[in-house]
């Protein structure tokens, strides 16, 4: 990714800051982190078939229209009648053609592994086929497919959305953004590029990252949990059975909770034990199970895009913070910025 955003920050004339759009280069390179793990195969890139890249374009169509199937408002889940009716928003239609699409991409990639064109073997989807030969019964084609499209669904959009709200935070508030970069500057130097292992030494940046999940949670809301037992929350009488959600976005914003919630302050996870507080990736056993996953690839991707490019606004006016609609908190507006490429973006 980074090589791709300098090939932009470089395609014009001159060596002065051109204007960039960081979300589709963001879903391209969540998206072949995640393949890369579970197929041991990347689909963007200067070498890559044009016939993989367009596979893996129309599969991110696909995902973004499963995220706006899922929160969509159908009468049938109210009224269950309907659904012998008439599919009057043409919903049902639309969850098949998904269904299709994804179907036919993941038996690709799974046949693709059994023909043995992929080289290496370290992969999730190898793995899997392993477990296949030893224990069939639970390692059915549909559950690898399963699993496949739930940490491409989970992950991708997720992560690319999280560090363009990070981004934008930091370039409506340019003195964090400096303090990131002598941080960086300072624990890891101008002549190499950072790498995973870095990250414990780069407290403040982590800090900025915590701050963000506290503003901008990936969802406003958690998954759904079911109470096990009669309970009270908050004055309310739960009975057993019902499906309970948590409002995380309220929740990060609770005065009661956080000093000044709606103001971006990292400083605030100086303090010990603040960090406990944030519940953007869920709780129990419900919780998301690629939390560690995300936070490392999240916190690597800006740590990269602080060091090896210098940023700013395309305007002296503040960049717009409203939310789109969703299930996922996408940035309503997406972020475009001023980027100049630093010497060392030519280590890559």
């Amino acid at each position: 990714m980074v090589r791709r955003l300098g090939q932009d920050a470089t395609s014009h004339k001159g060596e002065g800051f051109v204007k960039v759009v960081l979300r589709p280069r963001l879903m391209e390179a969540t998206f072949n982190n995640i393949m890369r793990m579970i197929s041991g195969k990347k689909f963007y890139g200067d070498d890559c078939p044009m016939q993989d890249v367009e596979e893996a374009e129309a599969f991110r169509e696909i995902i973004e229209e499963m995220q706006i199937l899922i929160s969509a408002e159908n009468k049938a889940d109210f009224l269950p009648i309907f659904r012998w009716l008439y599919d009057f928003e043409g919903i049902n239609k639309r969850m098949k053609k998904v269904a299709g699409g994804a179907e036919a991409f993941l038996e690709k990639l799974i046949q693709e592994h059994r023909g043995g064109k992929h080289g290496s073997a370290d992969n999730m989807i190898s793995h899997l086929l392993k477990l296949s030969e030893s224990q069939p019964e639970y390692y059915t084609d549909q559950i690898i497919k399963g699993l496949i499209q739930a940490m491409l669904v989970a992950g991708t959009e997720t992560s690319a959305l999280a560090v363009e709200w990070i981004m934008t935070e930091l370039l409506n508030a340019p003195v964090l953004l400096q303090k990131a970069k002598d941080e960086i500057d300072t624990h890891i130097g101008r002549d190499r590029l950072v790498e995973e292992e870095d990250m414990s030494k780069l407290p403040y940046l982590r800090n900025i990252i915590n701050e963000t999940f506290r503003l901008h949670p990936t969802a406003a809301l958690s998954l759904p949990h079911e109470s096990s037992e009669d309970c009270n929350i908050g004055g309310y009488h739960i009975p057993r059975g019902t499906i309970v959600l948590t409002n995380i976005s309220l929740i990060h914003r609770d005065p009661k909770i956080w000093s000044n919630p709606l103001s971006f302050k990292p400083e605030r996870f100086e303090k010990e034990g603040e960090e406990n507080k944030l519940i953007t990736f869920g709780l129990g056993r419900r919780a998301c199970a690629g939390q560690v996953l995300g936070q490392r690839l999240v916190t690597y991707t800006v740590a990269l895009l602080i060091q090896c490019f210098q940023w700013k606004r395309e305007s002296e006016e503040k960049l717009d913070m409203a939310i789109g609609k969703g299930l996922v908190m996408t940035k309503l507006i997406p972020l475009q910025a001023m980027c100049k490429s630093l010497p060392i973006v030519n280590k890559i």
